[in-house]
């Protein structure tokens, strides 16, 4: 009997220190929250430009974390790391990079500091995120595109496209015409892949099957020379940052040469090291550059909108940004890499 009474003793009082752990914990979370409340720089509404201009671009909030999505990990885990005294929350952005929006403006990370892959579905709150699909093991995975449930992802140091479904089982590897990809898009049930080191964009169907390729290294329109990312607008035109001729190409899906926009230089307007570009649902064109850790917009007509962003760590500043990404109610979201994080502005300006 005694020993029988010692086990109900010893349980009951692993309910309890279970119990005042779990107080203790929601303390501290409550305390950091009204803390992160209290935050004036989280606060403060950041617009460009700056009153008493009419405001176009807002700033949201940034995002490092899946909590910062609005999806918590469950009790047993906080419980553990608060036990253990983790702080680094699993799943935290370590070098987010390249970025991509599926149908339903749920979001792609790859991040090439943690070699993954994530997918936060928005709308029913839910993380997913890989290291490896089946036997193949993320490297450098530099970008990625989602259509129909099923990922494409450019591993540039494998030097190939990788394609899975939503259950995280590959389904094919696009190796063929491909030497260091770097950027995909999906533009009317094909599949464009930028090549770095070949200069040019390879067109695929979505079986991975080659159609065609254009471009090639050069400076003369048309021409590449070190694409590293791609982007598409309501039309069906492909946007192609040129990044060694400071410049974005605008192609049609044919590879036909459209335009461009900017050129080598340090004023607004130019770019150093032009990076991600997107095109948000009015056709205003985005593009970043990570020599100037700032981001410039332009119009449709290709004339310079605005330019904000310095090099930085507080919202609205950055440091080495890379991907960009636009959903259909004109939310911006960007690669921050080098501050681990994504950040999400808003168009808040004349349509």
């Amino acid at each position: 009997m005694k020993i029988s009474g010692c086990h109900i003793d010893v349980r009951r009082a692993a309910q309890i220190l279970f119990a005042l752990a779990a107080v203790i914990w929601t303390g501290a979370a409550c305390s950091r929250l009204h803390s992160k409340a209290a935050d004036p720089v989280a606060s403060k509404t950041l617009v460009w430009p700056a009153p008493p201009e009419t405001p176009r671009i807002a700033y949201v909030q940034s995002l490092a974390t899946p909590r910062d999505f609005g999806i918590r990990s469950s009790s047993f885990v906080r419980f553990g790391q608060w036990l253990t005294g983790t702080t680094r929350e699993s799943g935290a952005m370590q070098k987010p990079f390249g970025l991509a929006l599926d149908e339903k403006d749920n979001l792609c990370v790859t991040d090439t500091g943690a070699n993954t892959v994530s997918y936060f579905d928005r709308v029913n709150r839910k993380w997913h995120h890989w290291t490896k699909v089946g036997a193949v093991r993320f490297v450098s995975p530099v970008a990625v595109a989602r259509h129909n449930a099923t990922f494409y992802v450019a591993d540039s140091s494998l030097g190939k496209v990788i394609v899975f479904g939503d259950d995280g089982k590959l389904r094919l590897q696009v190796t063929n015409h491909l030497e260091r990809p770097c950027a995909v898009v999906i533009v009317n049930n094909q599949l464009l892949v930028a090549d770095s080191a070949r200069h040019c964009v390879v067109v695929f169907d979505l079986l991975g099957n080659f159609q065609r390729q254009f471009g090639a290294r050069g400076v003369e329109p048309g021409q590449l020379n070190f694409p590293t990312h791609l982007a598409t607008d309501r039309q069906g035109l492909v946007y192609v940052t040129d990044s060694m001729n400071s410049r974005v190409q605008i192609f049609d899906v044919d590879g036909h040469f459209r335009g461009q926009i900017g050129q080598a230089g340090d004023a607004p307007g130019q770019f150093g090291r032009p990076k991600g570009v997107a095109v948000d649902a009015a056709g205003r064109v985005y593009a970043l550059d990570a020599a100037f850790d700032a981001l410039q917009i332009f119009g449709s007509d290709g004339k310079l909108l605005l330019t904000l962003g310095h090099n930085g760590s507080q919202p609205g500043e950055f440091w080495l940004p890379n991907g960009i990404s636009i959903t259909r109610s004109n939310e911006i979201f960007i690669a921050d890499s080098y501050n681990r994080r994504v950040q999400v502005f808003k168009y808040v300006g004349p349509l």
